[in-house]
């Protein structure tokens, strides 16, 4: 019997006909092995589903027990934080262009696929993060990130002043474009860019990377991950700052009003074909030399 029974499928927004392709594909190859497909508003569009027959994420998450994202991986990112309360495993197929999670070629769907079904495939949980708008009199919605929260300048020219807390203790403040919290997992995305350090999606840390920081003694930081992170925006700039979450979900942030951002309560659930290799996806993805070289490893 295969490890899943119920698939789901989102499918990326835009490349219409690409993605099309890869979605007949893959509905095709599963019902010729009488797995229940269900689907997402954009998939079951491409495919000229029946009205009626596309479900809400949070009803995709209740009743499918593997997800296949077809995209890149902002299309992944969306989909972990929705499904992340569903504790739904996610796979990935890469139309994009890095693929660092989404991480099965369109040349190889039907056989990695086979193998996932008959349970051949590695698992991990990546954390996410928990970021929220606070004010004296309110508390606001969270927003999940898997990435991560960036506290950012718009509309201006000029500096930000933030302040940063962390459980309660004020650690520094800087005058910088911005800042970049991200988990593990975003260590290859923007913070990267801002010269953050890459760190393994295994350990259990928040980075802080600053963005192009006035002084340049202020150098990104490494926290554990269970800490509760406070950033506070000063001087006149209030008001022209705005929170991004994995580069897709904006809020705007009030004068005097604070970001909060903690671990957030529950975790993406990625599943990758057996043999899945980090460390060899960042020699691929950022051409460290002797990505091509298989290498034996030590006794």
């Amino acid at each position: 019997m295969p490890a899943f029974q119920t698939l789901g499928l989102i499918a990326k927004q835009g490349d219409p006909e690409r993605v099309r392709g890869t979605l007949v594909r893959l509905r095709e190859h599963l019902r010729a092995r009488a797995i229940e497909v269900r689907l997402e508003a954009e998939s079951a569009h491409l495919l000229g589903a029946p009205v009626g027959e596309a479900l809400a994420p949070a009803r995709l998450g209740a009743v499918c027990d593997l997800i296949v994202v077809v995209g890149g991986d902002g299309t992944l990112l969306h989909a972990a934080r929705v499904m992340a309360p569903h504790d739904v495993p996610l796979l990935g197929i890469n139309l994009g262009r890095l693929g660092f999670l989404v991480d099965v070629s369109p040349d190889h769907i039907e056989s990695a696929l086979d193998r996932v079904l008959a349970g051949e495939f590695d698992s991990d949980r990546r954390s996410m993060l928990d970021a929220r708008i606070v004010t004296d009199q309110d508390t606001g919605e969270p927003e999940a990130a898997l990435n991560d929260v960036t506290i950012h300048k718009w509309g201006t020219a000029r500096m930000i002043e933030l302040e940063i807390w962390i459980d309660g203790v004020f650690v520094s403040a800087q005058r910088s474009d911005g800042l970049i919290v991200s988990t593990p997992t975003g260590s290859t995305a923007y913070a990267l860019s801002g010269g953050g350090p890459l760190v393994d999606p295994a350990l259990d840390a928040i980075l802080l990377v600053p963005i192009c920081p006035h002084d340049l003694s202020n150098r990104p930081l490494v926290v554990p991950g269970g800490r509760s992170i406070e950033v506070r925006v000063r001087g006149s700039e209030q008001g022209h700052v705005q929170v991004t979450c994995d580069g897709q979900t904006d809020l705007r942030l009030p004068p005097e009003a604070r970001v909060r951002i903690a671990r957030h309560p529950h975790a993406a659930h990625l599943i990758h074909p057996k043999g899945h290799d980090h460390y060899q996806i960042l020699r691929a993805k950022l051409h460290w030399g002797g990505h091509h070289i298989t290498r034996t490893p030590p006794c």
